[in-house]
């Protein structure tokens, strides 16, 4: 089998979730995309969290051209990406029951944000404890996962529970358990993950619908725009000034 043929059957299975989620999840995603904008509308802050691969998405929708300026990144050191080393310490600080609540404990978030929590399995004791614990603090969650998960795995969460089961808005990204997507019999191993093609597309679809439903309402949705651009930096500063008491990532 060639490596072309490889890569159009990953491409395939990609635009197959994508039309899924499309088809399926739109009722949640006008949902979670309609919270946002109702936050911003009353003043309050959003913010996004995933951890390890989960955090690209996360990453993905802050500070970004075409984005919503007001996303924020809730990091938690040693699981954003894979920059820590080794990088199997990341993985292993998610299942550390406690670390969500310091970590809520010293960031701005407060009641009346929005927080979106985006991890593949939401089993591990971190998502579900930040999911808890936010909610907790009458921040509304929007969870971003595999339903999928909670069928054939075990939480590793004290309660048994799993990131889905606290959020206020759910988003099922469809992605099958254990991520990839091809499968060869002279290749040992499932390989081709594409949960963040599709993860990443979910959020921004959520953002869209955010700012289509802010402008709506007669209100300026707070974007970016893109630095390469005549006009960007400016543009930029005069959305960061007006809504600097939002914005964290400049601090």
């Amino acid at each position: 089998m060639s490596d072309a043929t490889l890569a159009d059957q990953f491409f395939d299975a990609a635009i197959e979730l994508l039309r899924r989620v499309r088809d399926e999840e739109a009722e949640a995603v006008t949902a979670a995309g309609t919270l946002l904008a109702d936050t911003v509308a009353d003043g309050g802050r959003l913010f996004a969290f995933g951890a390890g691969h989960s955090s690209l998405p996360a990453q993905d929708v802050v500070y970004r051209a075409g984005g919503l300026a007001l996303m924020n990144l809730l990091a938690v050191p040693g699981v954003v990406g894979v920059d820590v080393m080794p990088a199997t310490l990341g993985s292993a600080l998610e299942r550390v029951d406690g670390l969500a609540s310091a970590v809520l404990d010293t960031s701005p978030l407060r009641a009346g944000d929005a927080l979106v929590i985006i991890s593949l399995s939401g089993r591990n004791a971190l998502p579900v404890e930040m999911a808890m614990n936010a909610r907790a603090l009458g921040v509304k969650v929007i969870g971003l996962t595999s339903v999928a998960y909670t069928t054939e795995t075990r939480s590793r969460h004290a309660s048994g529970t799993y990131l889905k089961d606290h959020c206020d808005i759910v988003l099922d990204s469809k992605i099958a358990i254990g991520d990839a997507t091809l499968t060869l019999d002279t290749v040992p191993a499932p390989f081709a993950p594409a949960s963040t093609v599709v993860t990443s597309a979910i959020m921004q679809a959520v953002m869209a619908t955010a700012a289509g439903s802010l402008a709506e309402r007669g209100i300026e949705p707070p974007l970016l725009r893109s630095g390469n651009v005549d006009g960007g930096h400016d543009w930029n500063g005069r959305v960061m000034t007006e809504y600097a008491d939002r914005i964290f990532y400049r601090r």
